[in-house]
């Protein structure tokens, strides 16, 4: 499939994701579009924050969609859509911390019950955190914070594992610079 800025797309004003009846079918619409975009685009920064916003456009309930890199055992801040966001979080330490040193999807219904939470914007009441792997290694993560309590669901976390895995090939070559 190529991208075709004139088709509806899971982010086009003209595609609502409210009328997706089903979670996968917006995940696989979205992962298709995404594909379709970063498909021969050499960038890793343009596709990196091409994938930012069309998860931040397409996802409802969102206030912020970005991925942080990992560089030795900081997380650093990478293109995203929101709130300006913290810049550098230890390995280990919030959500984002948390999944990138576990290497395992870690999904938050309340943060105010997560001990440690890193809090970059006061509205977020829940987050979902994946992390993106590479060559057997965790490069970086993708973070989605929505102001609802309890957002994600086992759907969302399998939708973004699919998305993480179609953009690892950027994230890891933006984080070491290719």
């Amino acid at each position: 499939m190529v991208h075709d800025p004139a088709r509806a797309t899971p982010w086009s004003d003209t595609t609502s994701t409210e009328s997706a009846a089903d979670k996968r079918t917006l995940y696989r619409d979205l992962q298709q579009e995404l594909a379709a975009l970063i498909d021969g685009e050499s960038d890793p920064l343009a596709n990196v924050a091409n994938a930012a916003a069309a998860i931040y456009h397409t996802l409802p309930a969102l206030n912020w969609v970005g991925f942080y890199l990992l560089r030795g055992d900081i997380l650093v801040l990478g293109p995203f859509q929101g709130r300006p966001a913290c810049v550098r979080i230890p390995l280990g330490r919030g959500v984002c911390g948390t999944a990138a040193a576990s290497g395992q999807t870690v999904v938050v219904a309340d943060v105010a019950a997560f001990p440690g939470h890193i809090s970059c914007d006061s509205r977020s009441r829940s987050e979902l955190v994946v992390p993106v792997r590479w060559n057997g290694g965790v490069v970086g993560v993708l973070d989605l914070d929505s102001p609802v309590t309890s957002r994600f669901d086992a759907a969302d976390r399998a939708g973004c594992e699919a998305l993480a895995a179609l953009i690892a090939g950027s994230i890891a070559n933006l984080r070491d610079g290719s």
